[in-house]
C-alpha cells in the first residue's frame, strides 16, 4: 500500500464495498377463527387459562361468571385489566375465559397472560406495547418441591440443643 488513507473517501476508493441485503421479516398477520375471535392459552404457577377475545363492550367472563364475581378482590380485577390499559384498548374487547388449577392469584395471572397473547394475535400492532410491559412472557416461577429431612422446601425442623 503505497497510498496513505486519510479520509473516508480514500478508504472507499481502496476497499470494494459489497451491498448487504437485509431481509426484513414479513409483517405478522392477525390470527382469528371463523367467528372473528382470537384464542390463546395463558399459564401462571399451576393455573392454565384458555382465553377467547372478540370485539365488544369490555365484558369479561371467567368460568361462566362475571369477572367481579369470580375475582372478588380489586387487585385481581386490576391484574386482568392491565393488558387492555397498556395496549390502549379498554372496553373494546369481550373476553371469555376458562381457567383450571392453582389458586385465585395464579388464575388471575394466567388469564392476564392469555389475554395478552390473544390481543397480540388479534392485532399484531399491539405486540410492541405488550412485549415492553412484559405481559407476553410466561412467568416460570413455581413452588419449589419439598425435600426429605426438611419441614418444607428449605425450612429445617426446630433444633433442640437439650
Amino acid at each position: 500500500m503505497s497510498e496513505d488513507i486519510k479520509t473516508l473517501d480514500d478508504l472507499a476508493e481502496v476497499v470494494e464495498v459489497e451491498e448487504v441485503v437485509v431481509e426484513t421479516a414479513a409483517p405478522r398477520e392477525p390470527v382469528r377463527d371463523e367467528l372473528g375471535r382470537a384464542y390463546a392459552t395463558g399459564k401462571r404457577k399451576d393455573a392454565i387459562a384458555r382465553v377467547w377475545i372478540k370485539p365488544g363492550s369490555g365484558k369479561v367472563t371467567v368460568n361462566g361468571k362475571e369477572m367481579s364475581v369470580y375475582f372478588a378482590r380489586p387487585v385481581l380485577q386490576m391484574i386482568l385489566r392491565q393488558p387492555f390499559t397498556v395496549a390502549g384498548v379498554e372496553d373494546q374487547f369481550d373476553v371469555v375465559a376458562t381457567v383450571k388449577g392453582g389458586g385465585l392469584s395464579g388464575q388471575a395471572g394466567a388469564v392476564k397472560h392469555g389475554i395478552s397473547k390473544a390481543l397480540q394475535l388479534y392485532d399484531p400492532n399491539l405486540r410492541a406495547a405488550l412485549k415492553t410491559a412484559g405481559f407476553l412472557t410466561r412467568d416460570s416461577r413455581v413452588v419449589e418441591r419439598k425435600k426429605y429431612g426438611k419441614r418444607k422446601a428449605r425450612r429445617s425442623f426446630q433444633f433442640s440443643k437439650r
